[in-house]
């Protein structure tokens, strides 16, 4: 009898895990991936829809695209998840589970920072990044502010690569000189793990103007005197704001039973499986220690993947899972950095920078086409 796999979620997490079972497998294995929406979205590229260098038609990748032995895709909301059961009620049916991964990811809670939706914009999702591409062109001048309003959030680097390329943006329309960008962030440095890259940020926000607002982040947004009020109570005006909404477990993952009080899914930090026998939880959605990034995700899931291999063939657990991954960092001027990080397999987590250049343009599209071409089949 083939095992069954229902994986919810189909962003990097998902897709890589089903992706390894299918080719590991092929038709031996039943594999579910579920997920609401209908096409995958790069994280990163937000950015480019929110500065107007791609369109929101041209970053979404269909799922009925994905034909892999062995894999069902099932586009449906989840509206319950029994864990002990390994059963799971969606819009589209039940399904039950002999292993249940959930890759759920992280919702956005912009009620949660009061004016947020009246008086600024978020652009962490594909709907806030569309907006912005309509409010950008307008935007004259004034303090421009970005701003966290959580102290967890996808991304680390996104924030202050959305600084720099507000520059960038503002400087080729001709009202930078008419600008103050501030960035609001909770962290000491823009990249806590790694201190070249935050210094390597730190000198460019220097040499642009940037402000940076380190360890606060922002509680509400007064629209109608136009400020924004950070934690500690200083109040900051703007004319816009580009806000990081505050991040949630999905509230079918909260009432499920999954999650701890923090709001995330406890996990055992080497295997990522849960307190549930047969049920694991990899990339945004559990507490594991990371940060909430595709690439994460994505190695998350090859641990969870060679688990998984290793038990349907009775072979030795594999190596635990080191948190370790390279986030790409746009520095403005057309150019890419990027920082290595490891979080899991030392005393504190370490990170070491690459320096921004042409030849990581390049890599980071390669690390985006060679991703659609292996969950996707699609050429480079």
């Amino acid at each position: 009898m083939r095992t069954r796999v229902v994986v919810l979620g189909a962003g990097f997490g998902g897709l890589e895990l089903t992706t390894i079972l299918s080719s590991t497998f092929g038709e031996a294995i039943d594999v579910v991936l579920i997920d609401k929406a209908d096409s995958f979205v790069f994280g990163f590229s937000k950015l480019d829809v929110m500065f107007g260098r791609q369109t929101p038609v041209q970053i979404r990748y269909s799922y009925t695209d994905i034909v892999k032995p062995g894999v069902r895709v099932v586009q449906s909301v989840v509206r319950s998840i029994d864990p002990a059961a390994r059963r799971v009620v969606t819009d589209a049916g039940a399904f039950d589970a002999d292993v249940l991964v959930v890759a759920l990811g992280a919702d956005y809670d912009v009620a949660a920072t009061p004016g947020l939706a009246e008086g600024g914009h978020e652009f962490y999702s594909v709907v806030g990044a569309t907006a912005l591409r309509e409010v950008l062109p307008r935007f004259e001048g004034g303090p421009a502010i970005v701003g966290v309003t959580g102290k967890t959030f996808k991304c680390p680097p996104a924030p202050s690569e959305t600084a720099l390329l507000l520059h960038d943006y503002l400087t080729a329309r001709g009202r930078r000189s008419a600008t103050e960008i501030s960035l609001v962030m909770p962290f000491g440095t823009p990249v806590p793990p790694s201190p070249d890259t935050s210094q390597a940020l730190l000198t460019a926000f220097a040499e642009r103007g940037i402000r940076f607002v380190k360890d606060n982040v922002v509680r509400s947004l007064d629209p109608g005197r136009k400020v924004a009020v950070l934690q500690d109570g200083t109040e900051m005006p703007y004319a816009l704001f580009l806000g990081v909404p505050v991040h949630r477990v999905p509230k079918v993952v909260a009432e499920s039973g999954l999650a701890a009080p923090d709001g995330w899914i406890p996990v055992d930090k080497k295997t990522l499986a849960t307190s549930f026998p047969g049920v694991y939880a990899v990339g945004d959605v559990n507490g594991v220690g990371t940060p909430k990034a595709g690439v994460f995700a994505e190695g998350a899931a090859r641990v969870v993947a060679k688990a998984l291999i290793a038990e349907i063939r009775g072979e030795a657990a594999p190596a635990a899972y080191d948190g370790a991954g390279s986030c790409y960092v746009e520095f403005g001027h057309d150019l890419v950095g990027r920082v290595d990080v490891n979080f899991l397999s030392g005393p504190k987590p370490t990170g070491t920078f690459r320096a921004p250049s042409e030849a990581l343009v390049a890599e980071k599209k390669e690390f985006g086409s060679s991703r659609l071409e292996r969950w996707f089949g699609r050429p480079r």
